[in-house]
């Protein structure tokens, strides 16, 4: 891992989701940009204290020279958005398949260059937009594909907090310094946080590609370098419009992403603080509930389902189920064997086109809310 020690929110969650099926164990990390709390960290987490690393330069080199049954399979990225590039590109290039946090890279420029390492280097690249490992989500996607929601007309998908409403980043919070700060987190704040989520969940469940937007960024709290919230139109290629919404100062809202999918023949309603309920609408019948679990889902659903119904699995099962699924690419790579073809899980190329939702809000924003094209990925 590199990134994840003291204080860090998402390092744990990663810690938990990549060994929840008994499939990884934590061997080696660079937790911190400081060595001595990156030795502390190791220690806390009753790690080796040789394979706990100062740097992440220094755990490359190291790891890329010990015995093949003892080197790394992956490593785990878990910093701020602007350390992700050196050290994806660093451990592709010595060998070692990835698992990254979200937005991908810093800029376009990053991520591009990134996905060309990727390509050549043959190994496995994972970036964990977590949410659309939801058995749910995956329902909602099928009954799209299987024909069941129609054509898709309309997409509206929302993801508001409140946590930002007041300048939190001033107390010393560290998760809110960096998400505000511009030369951490990059050239959007809450839409590069929040609103690429919400853009991945609408392109996972539909299928549909941006053809063209228009985005209104706005910094409410005074002082603040980067956006807290944005509204988007969004013209969808083949014809469907959609409404994207992110917000980090909505008073009230914990973590209230949720998305409405409205087809020809039905629509669909799922909220992630309910993520074990799909809602399905027709123009002809009641309203439905689907619940994980049940034997009436799908096959994808039932196969990222790991307890009976009525037991909720939520946020960190979805984490176990990106990187459940990736260790089956992983995996292969390690042995040698051909990677399989059908994936379910994030690539790089999910990256790539994440960053060119943030370009391309940004651009559209700072030109007084003009209709932009996103740059082809």
């Amino acid at each position: 891992m590199v990134g994840g020690g003291r204080g860090a929110l998402i390092g744990a969650v990663h810690r938990i989701a990549a060994v929840m099926d008994g499939h990884a164990e934590l061997v080696a990390g660079a937790f911190s940009s400081d060595a001595v709390r990156s030795k502390l960290s190791g220690a806390d987490l009753l790690l080796d204290h040789a394979r706990v690393y100062g740097s992440y330069r220094e755990m490359a080199q190291a790891e890329a020279a010990m015995p093949k049954d003892r080197r790394l399979d992956f490593v785990v990225i878990v910093t701020p958005n602007h350390q992700h590039f050196e050290p994806a590109s660093l451990f592709l290039k010595a060998g070692f398949n990835v698992v990254c946090d979200k937005p991908v890279t810093f800029d376009m420029a990053q991520a591009r260059k990134l996905r060309t390492l990727v390509r050549r280097s043959g190994k496995v690249f994972v970036l964990t937009h977590n949410y659309t490992g939801n058995a749910m989500v995956k329902q909602a996607r099928e009954l799209v594909q299987d024909g069941t929601v129609g054509t898709v007309r309309k997409i509206v998908v929302e993801y508001p907090q409140g946590w930002l409403a007041d300048a939190v980043e001033r107390t010393g919070q560290k998760q809110a310094s960096w998400r505000t700060d511009p030369k951490r987190c990059g050239a959007a704040g809450c839409m590069g946080d929040l609103g690429t989520h919400a853009d991945n969940l609408a392109r996972y469940i539909t299928g549909l590609e941006t053809e063209e937007l228009c985005a209104d960024l706005t910094t409410f709290v005074k002082g603040r370098r980067l956006d807290d919230d944005g509204n988007v139109l969004v013209r969808y290629k083949g014809g469907a419009k959609g409404v994207l919404h992110a917000s980090q100062i909505c008073v009230g809202d914990e973590n209230n992403l949720n998305i409405r999918v409205y087809g020809t023949k039905a629509s669909l309603e799922w909220h992630q603080e309910h993520p074990n309920e799909l809602a399905v609408k027709f123009v002809d019948k009641p309203r439905q509930i689907w619940r994980r679990g049940n034997s009436y889902v799908g096959d994808e659903a039932k196969r990222f389902t790991r307890i009976p119904f009525g037991h909720p699995e939520a946020y960190l099962e979805a984490f176990g189920n990106i990187y459940r699924e990736a260790f089956r690419a992983i995996a292969a790579e390690v042995e040698g064997r051909p990677i399989p073809k059908k994936l379910d899980f994030p690539t790089i190329d999910d990256g790539v086109k994440g960053m060119a939702f943030i370009d391309a809000v940004v651009r559209s924003s700072r030109l007084g809310a003009r209709w932009v094209r996103p740059e082809a990925p």
